[in-house]
């Protein structure tokens, strides 16, 4: 399993214009996350803190559950979730580009799906607060509108209204 250590380390790469994570060993991680995107924070101490490491590990443990996700996938979503969370700055809700979930199944479930007009994928809920949730897509790429995209792990806020419980997806999916 791919613990988190007190040896990782946060970088902010200004040629790359990307927060990175030091992983060790000449291991690096390349979020989506560009230097005007986060907050002072990721400047200031470069160690993985006993609260981002926490975060992370309870992501993996979550998503390692699932046995969809190999644990070099599981621990590069974690990793993205915790830069997302402890290191971007706050962001609008975007729900405009979504579809609203008219269902009746509560979602339980971190992972769930969202639908543009354009495709519908998987993300992550990295957290949720005053009836929105901060979300990285899990695609690899997700069309927002004919013009616009997200690249994998790249975060987004939207209304809870929009977000649809994966379990309901998956039925509605095999059903076609």
């Amino acid at each position: 399993m791919l613990q988190a250590s007190k040896e990782w380390q946060w970088v902010s790469c200004r040629q790359r214009n990307r927060l990175l994570v030091d992983l060790g060993e000449e291991l690096i991680l390349c979020t989506p996350f560009r230097l005007r995107q986060l907050t002072q924070d990721a400047y200031s101490d470069p160690h993985l803190s006993i609260n981002e490491a926490a975060y992370y590990q309870n992501v993996f443990t979550y998503l390692r559950s699932f046995n969809i996700w190999s644990e070099p996938q599981c621990c590069q979503i974690a990793l993205n979730a915790t830069a997302a969370k402890f290191y971007l700055l706050p962001v609008q809700a975007k729900s405009w580009f979504f579809e609203s979930y008219t269902g009746d199944q509560p979602c339980t479930e971190a992972i769930v799906r969202l639908r543009s007009t354009q495709q519908e994928g998987d993300f992550f809920i990295v957290e949720q607060v005053d009836g929105a949730c901060l979300c990285i897509s899990l695609s690899p790429q997700f069309a927002l509108d004919e013009n616009l995209e997200l690249e994998q792990f790249q975060a987004i806020k939207v209304l809870n209204n929009r977000i649809h419980p994966l379990i309901s997806c998956n039925k509605i999916s095999q059903m076609a």
